[in-house]
């Protein structure tokens, strides 16, 4: 007897494969209607955590920041046009997402966190605190 369920994600595959793509599935396996996620990269260096975020078609001002406790929240709502055009096929869309980040609130300057947004991409940089930040090695000298 197993205490592990294992569950298989072929079914999804297999589902997302027969409408061409078309049906998106988000990490959990379930149908998110208009709403996409944009992809993101972390990247760490010693001073600083940057997020980017692809987020194309929308402006500065449809996005909203928020960081609450170490818990670091992006979300985005495009403003509804309402348009007589009809589409054949559509693969991208303009609506809305949300999307939260754990921050270590220990390495990160919380304070000091800047957002930028150019050419599509949400740049968001975390200093790091000077306590974590990786020192030079130094020379003991025996006494």
């Amino acid at each position: 007897m197993t205490l592990v369920r294992k569950v298989n994600r072929d079914y999804d595959s297999l589902w997302n494969n027969f409408m061409n793509g078309d049906f998106y599935m988000n990490q959990n396996g379930l149908y998110c209607g208009s709403q996409s996620l944009p992809a993101v990269n972390i990247l760490e260096n010693d001073d600083k955590f940057v997020i980017e975020l692809a987020a194309p078609g929308l402006n500065k001002e449809d996005f909203n920041i928020e960081y609450n406790n170490g818990k670091l929240t992006v979300s985005a709502k495009k403003s509804e046009e309402k348009e007589t055009v009809k589409y054949s096929k559509q693969e991208f869309n303009y609506a809305g997402f949300s999307r939260s980040f754990v921050v270590p609130k220990q390495k990160v300057e919380d304070g000091n966190i800047t957002a930028a947004y150019e050419n599509g991409v949400l740049n968001i940089t975390l200093p790091k605190r000077e306590e974590v930040k990786p020192r030079p090695a130094r020379m003991v000298e025996i006494s």
